[in-house]
C-alpha cells in the first residue's frame, strides 16, 4: 500500500533536528503563540513529534502533551527533552486515541512528508476537540528546508482541510514558514 511507504519522510540523525541554525528558523515561540491564540488549550497531541521540540514548548505553556512518531528512537529523545509528556509510536494516518481527545492537535514540519495528506488531516480533525495547527515550509524555493516538490501549496492545505470537514482555515506567514489554523 503507498501509504505506508512514507517515501518522504525525514531521515536526518537527532542531532540535526535540535541544531540551533534549524530551530532559529522555526520560530517555534512564535509558531506556538499562533496556533494557542483565541483558544482554551489545555492538552496537545504533537504529531510528528521527532525529538519533541515543540513539545517542550508546549509545556512551558503549562499545557498537558503528548506525542507520536513512526520512530522510536526520536521519542526516546523527546522523553529526555519532555520527561512529563507521554509519547508513542504511531503513524500520523492512524493515530492512537479516541475521539475528540485533545484541544489541539499540532503538526510540526510533517504534513509535507506524508503520502496520505488527506488522511493526516483526517485523523487530526477525529482525535482534535478545538483546533489543528499545521506549520509548514512556505511554498517557494529556498536554501534551506524540503525541496519544493515535496513542499504544500497552501492552496491544497485549504482544500484539504476542508474536504476532512474544517469550517474555517487561517493561514498566518511566518519567516520561512507558514502556520495554518484549522477549525
Amino acid at each position: 500500500m503507498r501509504g505506508l511507504m512514507h517515501e518522504k519522510r525525514f531521515e536526518g540523525d537527532i542531532a540535526r533536528l535540535r541544531n540551533p541554525e534549524r530551530i532559529a528558523h522555526l520560530e517555534v515561540e512564535r509558531s506556538i503563540m499562533v496556533c494557542l491564540q483565541g483558544a482554551q488549550i489545555r492538552c496537545v497531541l504533537d504529531v510528528g513529534t521527532g525529538t519533541g521540540l515543540f513539545a517542550e514548548a508546549f509545556t512551558r505553556h503549562g499545557l498537558i502533551v503528548s506525542g507520536v512518531d513512526l520512530k522510536p528512537e526520536m521519542l526516546q529523545a523527546a522523553r529526555t527533552y519532555v520527561p512529563v509528556g507521554d509519547f508513542c509510536v504511531s503513524t500520523a494516518e492512524a493515530l492512537p486515541f479516541a475521539d475528540s481527545s485533545f484541544d489541539l492537535v499540532f503538526m510540526g514540519l510533517l504534513l509535507h512528508e506524508s503520502d496520505e495528506q488527506r488522511q493526516v488531516l483526517n485523523e487530526a480533525r477525529r482525535v482534535a476537540r478545538s483546533r489543528v495547527g499545521i506549520l509548514e515550509w512556505a511554498y517557494r524555493e529556498e536554501e534551506f528546508g524540503a525541496p519544493l516538490v515535496h513542499r504544500v501549496a497552501p492552496e491544497i492545505i485549504s482544500e484539504l482541510a476542508l474536504e476532512a470537514g474544517f469550517n474555517r482555515v487561517e493561514v498566518i506567514p511566518l519567516s520561512k514558514l507558514v502556520c495554518y489554523r484549522l477549525t
